[in-house]
């Protein structure tokens, strides 16, 4: 039981090209963060509000619609409901790249938003993966997205130089439509396509979810980190322009060193909170450097040395809080619980990304970049306030296990059993989906008690089936 699965070939093959899906529109989606707010700025009827919005607005349509998109899902099929996302995507890249006003734009950023495409890929590929390979094949997926932020920042500017933003966006309206062709093409078709506890929001958890006042903590830390993060990219382009007279073609010489230097601090950071149970003082002392950083760039340093330095030190603690949050939620979340528990803080995150954009356009008007950069950090204060308001994470992490189906009383009793094995903290067996849900302390779950309950409770199926 403890032995680590490989995944199968079709598995891998399944998860790579999902995630390369997912990781192509994230690029798409990030590849203009850099650059939008220099661009917009120029545009006719630009003000730093409609700027701000324009660089958000994605979030916002992509919060309201990551539901209704994994719905459907459910009722049509995972890749014609993706590859609609994928057009919508590419539809509101072309409105985009041919805007002549910042309405436009704005229109053009929400329809980008609008192929909400994220709960259809992570249920396709719980239909494609094993309760026991399926936590490695989400984890590659976090990695591409991560990965795709970090080379927009450094790729999004001297595309922006050769291309022009224009041309980003018709970029990323042919990378969606070739990722059509390797859904099709490489992804297989799944043989059953079912509702997936663990990886989609289920109507029936919503309550429970919603009333765990540590999930509502971390809800809050998603949203309040993207809100500073699209808040700062209203105003940091600018100053690059202005304060270091780095142009569009010049500024990646400034983003690659500082993403670099904040990888290789996060690492050692995530290390210790995850393997020497560190958690709660590594979590706590990111956001406080997320607050010295932001109140550093307040002092608007007129060097290359002094905003490249305060940006690593702003991107360490991204990392490490990006990195750390999706963690987080695992733990917290009921076993059966955690795809509705990340379905609410995905939204989360989205509606942070809108309100940075929009709070930040409009503070940028009014009190210029350091008015932005403290209010970011007075929101990071309240976060680390409200992060510091509950207790300590148990170090629990969720265990899928397959059964097959049983009948009802074989899914109580194989409950009760769980339930009294030493490291098992909960246990919820749902008959119709013949997987079992286990929030377990890895350190010390009894492996031999695990396998037993489940020896016994597949004996007495194959009896009651014989």
């Amino acid at each position: 039981m403890s032995e680590r699965i490989r995944m199968a070939p079709v598995e891998r093959r399944s998860a790579l090209a999902l995630a390369g899906i997912f990781g192509l529109r994230m690029l798409g989606l990030f590849l203009i963060l850099p650059v939008l707010a220099l661009y917009a700025h120029d545009l006719p009827g630009a003000t730093p509000l409609l700027v701000g919005t324009a660089l958000g607005v994605y979030g916002l349509t992509q919060a309201l619609l990551q539901v209704p998109f994994g719905a459907a899902s459910d009722r049509f099929g995972r890749k014609p409901v993706i590859a609609f996302g994928l057009v919508v995507f590419a539809a509101g890249s072309v409105v985009a790249a041919v805007a002549d006003d910042i309405f436009l734009l704005l229109l053009g950023r929400a329809l980008q938003g609008a192929g909400a495409i994220a709960a259809a890929i992570i249920a396709m590929v719980a239909d494609l993966t094993r309760e026991e390979t399926r936590t490695r094949a989400m984890a590659l997926i976090g990695m591409t997205i991560g990965a795709s932020f970090a080379i927009s920042l450094v790729a999004g500017p001297s595309l922006a130089h050769w291309l022009g933003v224009p041309g980003i966006f018709w970029l990323t309206g042919v990378l969606s439509l070739a990722a059509i062709g390797v859904l099709y093409l490489v992804v297989p078709e799944p043989e059953v396509s079912r509702h997936h506890r663990d990886a989609q929001l289920s109507r029936a958890m919503l309550g429970e979810v919603l009333r765990s006042p540590m999930l509502l903590r971390l809800d809050f830390g998603i949203f309040a980190l993207h809100f500073i993060l699209t808040a700062i990219f209203v105003v940091v382009p600018p100053l690059l322009v202005t304060h270091l007279e780095l142009g569009t073609d010049r500024q990646w010489q400034l983003y690659l060193p500082v993403m670099l230097a904040s990888a290789v601090l996060m690492f050692p950071l995530v290390f210790v909170a995850e393997a020497k149970r560190r958690m709660q003082p590594v979590f706590i002392g990111a956001i406080a450097l997320l607050v010295v950083a932001l109140l550093g760039l307040a002092e608007v340093p007129r060097s290359v040395w002094g905003i490249g330095l305060t940006l690593a030190a702003f991107f360490t603690a991204f990392n490490v809080l990006e990195a750390s949050l999706p963690s987080l939620i695992s733990k917290a979340a009921p076993a059966a619980a955690k795809g509705t528990a990340v379905g609410i803080y995905n939204m989360a995150e989205f509606f942070g990304a809108f309100l940075g954009g929009t709070v930040g356009g409009a503070l940028a008007g009014v009190y210029g970049a350091e008015g932005v950069f403290i209010v970011g950090a007075a929101v990071a204060i309240v976060w680390a306030g409200v992060a510091l308001s509950g207790p300590a994470p148990h170090y629990l992490v969720t265990r899928l296990l397959s059964v097959g189906v049983l009948a009802a009383k074989d899914a109580r009793a194989l409950e009760r059993g769980l339930r009294h094995v030493d490291g098992v903290v909960e246990a919820r067996v749902f008959e119709d989906e013949g997987t079992v849900y286990c929030k377990v302390d890895s350190t010390r779950v009894d492996e031999d008690g695990l396998r037993q309950a489940l020896d016994w409770v597949r004996a007495e199926a194959a009896e009651a089936a014989g």
